[in-house]
């Protein structure tokens, strides 16, 4: 019969068998890539010394193939729970140097275990993902596995934040759950992800593509929208993941977290006053209002890199976190096409899930022209996003800054979509469109019998401008609730934010909506 200091040391030497996963000459390995081990980036999440693992003595129970003779303590995942800057996570991080990370029965277990505890509790969840993929092995109870994670992707989805930093291999099957999630971080150069590796897209298509070509970081943060973030390595991935954390509540059921600001909330800035050009026609950069406006000119852009002619992130006002969508008049002058849609409408609904205040900035000439936007459907995507717009019950705030030209205008969070405050700029141009296309229109038998036409065009244009590029008239009507000056925006928005931290709305009951997809 062993004695309680036996059992005591058979404990601590299962535990430190299990801290090396596939062992010393994989982690190596690991290292040789560039790539930190499961444990290794659990360290760097976490608050020194908060991580406590969960199942950590937990192996497969799979007999075929020689796996009985195969097992490792962990089976290929880390899961537990910690702290990011004192705030409690759940996390689980896939061991490469475990059966290539791939996911067992035992491995989906733990990964389900975890979440379901993520959300009694009410906490985030982090998943570190570096995977081969399903373990064949197992057959289709690996697939079972998978399946029973995606559930709970989507069952909790706007329950707790979600987020996932691939770090590493995520192909097939795997790459669902990522998608799911309210957030996809990826490294440049070592993760990748795709449905279909590049072997089969050369048997089928005869491409010849890589796997960074065709799933890495670059490609998924400008090509397909997928990666929210493109990191240039682990430790940047993370710190980005604990950034986002520090914008978002813990759960659904509170409100965003108020730090302490030092930005003085009465600080104008005169360079906005003189920020938006003249000439209508001209560019400027929205990211340069927007840095202005808020707390320290700090700004987490959210997917930078896919539809730039929408920018999206967050910041903070007086201490709190707010969500920003603006529309980008130095790309594609600031219209609204299939992408920027998606990506805007897909914002919406993370922040209004979360209780994050919305704040846009408006500059839009309306949609993208164009065969290919209306082929490729900009009536359904553009759909998604006046949809999310008016489905959010969250505090949301517009300044239009120029342009709100069109259907665009009302899609942008008018007063018309339950718009809580409207601000304009004197800059504001609010028209069905811009002075030129409209005088075309409504004047064109004047100007075709005109004996200067060009003169009478210009004339008309000239009438059309001082009539409709100004936001008075729909100020006179209530559709904006103010005309402010440029330099005072930061203090208007943040005393609009006060007035409507305890605002409460409501939509009809029902299951859900069926928005356009």
């Amino acid at each position: 019969m062993p004695t309680t200091k036996e059992k005591i040391e058979l404990l601590r030497k299962l535990k430190s068998e299990s801290l090396l996963g596939g062992g010393q000459k994989r982690i190596d390995a690991q290292h040789a890539k560039g790539k930190l081990t499961a444990r290794e980036r659990i360290d760097l999440l976490c608050d020194p010394g908060s991580f406590q693992e969960i199942d950590q003595l937990v192996t497969h129970r799979s007999t075929a193939f020689g796996l009985d003779k195969m097992k490792i303590l962990g089976d290929g995942v880390v899961t537990g729970h910690g702290k990011v800057n004192g705030r409690p996570i759940i996390v689980f991080s896939q061991d490469f140097t475990t059966f290539g990370g791939s996911l067992s029965e035992a491995h989906g277990e733990k990964i389900c275990k975890v979440m379901d505890m993520a959300a009694k509790v009410g906490c985030p969840v982090v998943g570190l993902n570096d995977s081969g993929g399903a373990r064949v092995q197992e057959g289709v109870v690996s697939l079972g596995a998978y399946a029973d994670i995606f559930l709970r992707n989507t069952l909790y989805s706007g329950v707790m934040p979600q987020i996932s930093a691939v770090m590493g291999p995520c192909a097939g099957g795997a790459v669902y759950s990522p998608a799911i999630t309210d957030f996809t971080l990826m490294v440049k150069q070592s993760s990748y992800m795709f449905v279909t590796g590049p072997k089969v897209v050369k048997t089928v298509t005869h491409e010849e593509v890589t796997s960074e070509e065709l799933g890495g970081a670059m490609t998924h943060a400008t090509k397909s929208g997928v990666a929210h973030f493109a990191c240039d390595n682990e430790v940047q991935c993370i710190e980005k993941v604990k950034k986002l954390l520090s914008f978002m509540p813990q759960n659904n059921m509170e409100d965003t977290p108020l730090v302490e600001c030092t930005d003085d909330i009465h600080r104008a800035d005169p360079e906005l006053d003189t920020l938006v050009p003249d000439d209508p026609n001209k560019p400027y950069d929205i990211k340069d209002v927007i840095v202005r406006v808020v707390d320290d000119g700090d700004f987490l852009e959210v997917h930078e890199n896919f539809a730039p002619n929408i920018v999206v992130g967050f910041a903070r006002l007086n201490g709190q976190s707010i969500g920003i969508i603006a529309n980008q008049p130095a790309f594609l002058a600031g219209c609204l096409d299939i992408n920027s849609s998606k990506k805007g409408a897909r914002f919406i609904r993370t922040c209004d899930a979360f209780n994050i205040p919305i704040v846009t900035f408006e500059d839009v000439p309306g949609f993208l022209p164009g065969t290919d936007q209306e082929w490729g459907g900009i009536i359904t995507n553009g759909a998604k996003l006046l949809y999310a717009y008016c489905e959010a019950t969250v505090t949301k705030i517009t300044v239009i800054t120029r342009k709100a030209y069109g259907g665009a205008y009302d899609v942008m969070n008018s007063k018309h979509v339950r718009g809580d405050l409207n601000f304009a700029w004197p800059t504001a141009e609010i028209a069905v469109m811009g002075a030129k296309g409209a005088v075309e229109i409504i004047f064109n038998k004047e100007i075709a019998k005109a004996d200067d036409p060009e003169k009478m065009t210009d004339k008309k244009i000239g009438e059309f401008e001082e009539m409709f590029a100004n936001p008075y008239i729909a100020a006179s009507r209530g559709y904006v609730d103010a005309v402010i000056e440029p330099s005072q925006t930061r203090f208007d928005l943040i005393t609009g934010l006060e007035m409507l931290r305890n605002k409460v709305d409501t939509n009809p009951k029902k299951k859900h909506g069926n928005i356009p997809l």
